[in-house]
């Protein structure tokens, strides 16, 4: 049955290009040292819902696969970065992901629980898969760009997509593109749930869906 509510169900990439760009624009945090660890997860743990996402370093030949590179969690006055190659011990930020008290919400996630779970194997907890829902509304653009166009009525910038995720030193376009995809996550979210859909019935990714963890496995990254 056709979703009442007042969106398109599909987009045209013609249609997105002309609306507004929108960016994060708040505070950021890079953590890329252990000592900064600490303090960024005692902030976040105190969130009830985080923007969740990741980037990798991008593979340009077929058979390449590259470590999640950038783990990115967005809370309601700050978005922190944790650059995963850069730390020795991953439990502490990898605690957010199983706590069940935090709702994790994003845009397809499972690709990115599994190559988290290549890193260091955890078991998520309350994540939820936005596209999951749009897709109970028909919607067929399920693209964090799409929907954030579809719900939000702005478009969010791609251009720093393929770039080198596993550099030390990120630049303010990587930023500040890493923090708006967490961002919108979360704002997606608190769009559907403002719509008073069940996104209860989402606050999961399926257990069957999940991927299973595996050996850690840590590669060379380029500085």
């Amino acid at each position: 049955m056709p979703s009442p509510l007042p969106f398109p169900v599909t987009i045209a990439k013609e249609q997105v290009n002309t609306l507004p760009l929108a960016r994060y624009e708040g505070p950021v945090t890079v953590v890329a040292d252990a000592r900064e660890v600490p303090a960024a997860v005692e902030y976040l743990r105190d969130e009830t819902l985080l923007g969740f996402d990741t980037e990798s370093r991008p593979s340009f030949r077929r058979g390449d696969n590259h470590p999640v590179a950038l783990l990115q969690l967005a809370g309601a006055e700050r978005v922190y970065l944790f650059q995963l190659h850069a730390l020795d011990e991953l439990a502490p930020p990898y605690a957010l992901l199983s706590d069940p008290q935090v709702r994790k919400a994003g845009v397809a996630i499972r690709d990115d629980i599994r190559k988290l779970q290549e890193l260091s194997p955890f078991p998520p907890a309350n994540f939820v898969e936005i596209s999951d829902i749009s897709r109970g509304l028909e919607i067929n653009n399920t693209g964090l760009r799409s929907l954030s166009a579809i719900f939000l009525g702005f478009r969010v910038s791609k251009g720093a997509q393929v770039t080198n995720w596993a550099r030390r030193d990120l630049s303010d376009a990587q930023i500040s593109y890493a923090a708006t995809d967490a961002w919108v996550s979360r704002l997606l979210y608190l769009k559907l749930a403002g719509l008073g859909l069940p996104v209860e019935e989402y606050r999961q990714v399926k257990r069957e869906d999940e991927a299973k963890p595996r050996r850690r496995s840590r590669a060379a990254h380029d500085t």
